[in-house]
């Protein structure tokens, strides 16, 4: 085996080992510890379709989230839209728009939105809620993300994101950071990624402080196949939430002629893991190119969740 091959066998180890190292030596569950958790919500029918290991992919304007490091891939200008409805009418969007500036690197902007739909007000006298009264809660974050190549192997990527939590009249108002890096080693296009996320000061209800979902991520992704008509790439990625276990996620994604994509991944140690899978639709349209993407999730008792992504090149 030549140096080379050598030195990514070894990099391959150290991954797999750091991703299967027991979460006992990390710490124990703080479940129920932390607010905003709508800042852990996956924005891409792409990466659920790989099980949500996507932080080493991230190659489309939907790495504002997983890993602002990775927007240096784009080729062009693009646009991202995602729909995803979860049970008790509960909705999540997301909208984002990735742009190369003149002088280096690439700029992005988002928008995450989640509302929870109307509930009933509940009193004493009415337990299960008072006729014709209701309120809603909402969930809102906007990000401006920045990335550039530091070497022609080596990129880095900052997300800065205001937070607005509102429950019927009152907010908490609040703000967080996500670095991100990659760096492509040049043998198949495997990546090596490492992530915080949701960095930053606590934020206020009322009276109430709490802190944010902090969460380190470190992935890693590979071409398994790379030829005109097929593709394929395999990705596994491990998360040390601060409010919870580690959790890993794997993925895999094909692509025909780079025109159709199936997709399948899993998610362990979570609390409504299983497996996902999803299909993607890439069609050129002049100097244009639309994509459309699918992902289906069970969530055991809860039901099954849908996502749609869809994204353009302009």
């Amino acid at each position: 085996m030549n140096p080379k091959g050598k030195c990514v066998v070894a990099i391959v180890g150290v991954v797999a080992s750091v991703l299967l190292m027991s979460s006992s030596v990390w710490g124990q569950a703080k479940v129920g510890t932390t607010g905003a958790q709508f800042l852990e919500i996956g924005v891409s029918a792409r990466a659920d379709g790989m099980g949500g290991a996507f932080v080493a992919v991230s190659d489309d304007a939907s790495a504002m989230y997983y890993n602002p490091a990775g927007l240096v891939q784009l080729g062009g200008r693009e646009a991202v839209l995602t729909w995803v409805e979860y049970p008790a009418d509960i909705n999540y969007g997301f909208a984002g728009v990735a742009l190369p500036l003149s002088f280096g690197g690439v700029l992005g902007l988002s928008f995450y939105g989640l509302s929870a739909g109307d509930m009933p007000v509940t009193t004493y006298e009415y337990p299960l809620g008072e006729p014709g009264w209701t309120f809603t809660a909402k969930d809102y974050a906007f990000g401006a993300s920045y990335s550039r190549y530091l070497t022609d192997r080596f990129s880095l990527g900052v997300t800065v994101k205001v937070i607005d939590e509102l429950y019927e009249v009152e907010r908490s108002t609040g703000w967080a950071a996500d670095v991100g890096t990659n760096y492509n080693t040049g043998f198949r296009n495997f990546k090596i990624t490492m992530v915080i996320s949701n960095f930053g000061p606590d934020m206020k209800f009322i009276s109430q402080a709490y802190p944010l979902p902090i969460n380190f991520h470190f992935g890693a992704a590979i071409d398994v196949l790379d030829g005109e008509e097929h593709q394929a790439t395999f990705a596994m990625e491990g998360a040390h939430p601060s409010d919870n276990l580690e959790k890993y996620n794997a993925g895999l994604e094909y692509w025909y002629h780079d025109m159709f994509a199936l997709r399948i991944g899993d998610r362990f140690e979570h609390d409504l893991s299983g497996v996902t899978w999803g299909l993607g639709f890439r069609l050129p349209w002049g100097e244009r190119r639309l994509t459309a993407d699918y992902a289906r999730q069970d969530l055991g008792v809860l039901g099954d969740v849908n996502r749609f992504t869809f994204s353009m090149t302009f």
